[in-house]
């Protein structure tokens, strides 16, 4: 159930208004109704209080034309209602599925329902927001048509084949859905309403939270609501439980109402409920029993079948007690059986979780012992090759050390020999430039000698002279 939810969840996708367009196909829950559908509603309104953003609204067309209203969830894949009309039944049934391409694309240009097979690769996103096919096949469950195609003409017929008025059922359930909506309508609602144009029906379904492959809701009970809004006005609500496959409960429309969502309203006005003629109702009722008993109704409204009626009536009344016995008896049964294979399952899951849990454990040691002698099995002759290239890299190193000591070695003699040969050289070179010093130390000196002779001369003139101009006697300046 959990994992329902979680996958219902990841292709939940909120539609929030789906763009009206001109040939009445899908508009938005805002918008006021259905277009050339309206024609399906007494007084042209339809159902109210369906608000959520992923309830669509379909105007069902076929040839060019509108057949009937269909409110799509695209949150469970099924149709909430779909209303129609009866009309002549065709003879021939010829089954060939239809898909809405708007749902699921809603900017592609098929204004009405068209085949499936015929937009497979063209219709953007197919199957995202509706059911196919696919999610159908090898479930169990069969497509079931809230809009029996068995109440319908040939065009209206072909119409109800499409994925947008199916919902998951037993073939069982099925079969028995439609043969008793069959004669309900055929037997006890048309013959009772004096406008048979004036009769308007809405079949509909009650989603659960049990998904077929993860993604459409098999539906917790199918329902019918009728209203007749002729002169002699009356309204019927009937459901069958998917538990109960020969159930057909009948009740108010307003008692209908509250099984569904909050704040719904299936007819406007309530289609005349409280005014409704009493022994029209009765006789209604007395015709809903006979189908549910499996008799043949008389579709004739003369006072012979009234008192017949009357007499059914009673007998159903005395009957009824024990028929509700015996339905809580067999609702008890049932959900003892619910109850029980829920717990088998309950420890089917536990126990089938730890095994799994432990299988699991398991494996990922076995994962990891197998990684880790991997690794080491890699290194292996990793670390071979590396040793190898070591005792390379050292023997060349040896060598370069011995190659570098000899030639340490040989260098020593070889200088010392190279400065002794270069000697003799050397000191011949010499000779010139010492040579060439000597002499300009002799002529320096011999510069140095004269010139301090000049210049001691010099200090002994200038002293006589000193002496001479003090001591001896001014003479003129003739003398």
């Amino acid at each position: 159930r959990e994992w329902t939810m979680k996958t219902s969840i990841v292709f939940l996708l909120c539609i929030s208004v789906f763009p009206g367009f001109s040939q009445g196909r899908v508009v938005g829950e805002d918008e006021t109704g259905f277009a050339e559908c309206n024609v399906f509603f007494p007084g042209q309104v339809p159902p109210e209080g369906f608000t959520e953003p992923f309830h669509v609204k379909i105007c069902q067309q076929y040839n060019k034309e509108p057949r009937f209203a269909t409110l799509y969830s695209t949150k469970d894949k099924i149709p909430l209602y779909s209303a129609f009309k009866y009309t002549k039944p065709a003879q021939n049934e010829e089954e060939s599925w239809l898909v809405e391409p708007q749902i699921d694309d809603p900017e592609n240009d098929l204004h009405e329902m068209v085949h499936e097979a015929d937009v497979i690769g063209t219709v953007a996103s197919l199957g995202a927001n509706q059911a196919l096919t696919s999610d159908y096949m090898g479930s169990g469950y069969e497509r079931g048509l809230l809009n029996p195609s068995l109440l319908n003409e040939e065009d209206f017929q072909m119409a109800t084949y499409t994925l947008t008025n199916a919902v998951p059922l037993s073939p069982s359930l099925s079969k028995s859905w439609h043969r008793d909506i069959g004669r309900v309508v055929e037997q006890a609602l048309v013959p009772h309403c004096s406008k048979k144009d004036h009769l308007y029906l809405l079949a509909g379904a009650i989603p659960s939270s049990v998904r077929v492959k993860g993604k459409v809701s098999v539906p917790e009970s199918l329902w019918l609501a009728a209203c007749c809004d002729a002169p002699e006005g009356w309204s019927l609500g009937l459901v069958k439980k998917m538990n109960d496959e020969n159930s057909l409960a009948d009740l108010t429309v307003g008692e209908l109402e509250k099984q569904l969502l909050a704040g719904v309203h299936l007819f406007k006005g309530s289609c005349g409920e409280e005014n409704q003629s009493q022994e029209k109702t009765e006789a209604i009722l007395q015709a809903v029993s006979q189908i549910r008993s499996g008799e043949q109704v008389e579709t004739s409204d003369n006072q012979e079948a009234k008192d017949s009626g009357l007499v059914r009536k009673v007998a159903g009344i005395i009957a009824m007690p024990f028929i509700k016995l015996l339905e809580l008896l067999i609702y008890v049964f049932v959900e003892l059986v619910k109850f029980v294979f829920y717990f088998l399952w309950l420890v089917i899951k536990r126990v089938g979780g730890a095994v799994l849990d432990g299988v699991y454990s398991l494996w990922n040691g076995v994962v990891s012992y197998l990684k880790a002698i991997s690794m080491v099995l890699i290194s292996i002759p990793y670390d071979v090759g590396r040793v190898i290239v070591n005792i390379f890299l050292g023997f060349l190193e040896i060598v370069q050390d011995v190659a570098s000591l000899t030639y340490r070695i040989l260098c020593i003699p070889v200088g010392f020999v190279l400065h002794l040969a270069a000697f003799p050289y050397h000191s011949i070179c010499a000779i010139p430039s010492v040579l060439k010093d000597v002499a300009t130390g002799i002529g320096g000196t011999f510069s140095l000698v004269i010139d301090a002779t000049a210049a001691l001369l010099h200090g002994f003139y200038y002293l006589a002279g000193h002496i001479v101009k003090r001591f001896v006697p001014k003479g003129s300046s003739d003398d």
